[in-house]
């Protein structure tokens, strides 16, 4: 979904995983807690001035029959975003062969890992 257009401008669909999406980045946490999130957010139209009845005419509603659907918008919604965070990725340096802190470290204990450094 692009998310330059206007509310006006999202088909059904689009409004719903929008909200969604816009509570989730608002407080990020699961189902259900997501679900109190949501009801803060129409209750006090926060998103577009959309409140229980706009996000009714966009496929989200709050009753019992429908925690289903939600709950899985909130799932897709979460996928979706866990796969667009940067992944951390984590480098270990060993030391020179030579000397670390001046003490010699053997090449075995270099490549077996071992070698944790002189403590100070």
């Amino acid at each position: 979904m692009d998310s330059r257009r206007r509310p006006d401008e999202l088909s059904p669909a689009d409004g719903a995983l929008d909200f969604v999406r816009f509570c989730h980045r608002r407080k990020r946490v699961g189902w259900p807690e997501l679900y109190d999130e949501m009801c803060h957010v129409a209750s006090r139209g926060l998103y577009h001035g959309w409140g229980f009845a706009e996000l009714a005419e966009h496929g989200i509603a709050f009753g019992l029959a429908e925690m289903p659907r939600l709950a899985g918008l909130v799932a897709e919604v979460a996928n979706h975003e866990a796969e667009r965070r940067p992944r951390l990725v984590v480098g270990v340096m060993a030391p020179e062969a030579s000397h670390a802190d001046g003490v010699e470290v053997p090449e075995e204990a270099l490549r077996a890992g071992v070698f944790m450094g002189a403590a100070r």
